[in-house]
């Protein structure tokens, strides 16, 4: 996991997940710094699982806002994964 001020760039891993059959790479979908990292994770990683949208991983202060108009929003993601 990145710590507080580490640079993040858009499309690279910055972490992973693990369970018990598989590992994931998490990939960074903005660039900028890491500003907060979700320490409640560490404890209890499960969390992420219950709801990704109150449990976050980390946040992160863009470098370029223009690299959002690449991303989905959430109602595109829910029609995206229900194909």
């Amino acid at each position: 996991m990145p710590e507080v001020d580490d640079e993040v760039e858009a499309g690279e891993d910055f972490g992973a997940v693990e369970s018990v059959k598989a590992a994931s790479d998490l990939v960074c979908p903005v660039s900028g710094t890491v500003v907060e990292v979700n320490e409640a994770l560490e404890d209890e990683p499960g969390l992420i699982n219950k709801d990704a949208f109150e449990n976050w991983i980390i946040k992160v202060e863009l470098s370029d806002k223009g690299e959002l108009e690449n991303l989905m929003d959430a109602a595109a993601y829910k029609a995206f994964i229900g194909e």
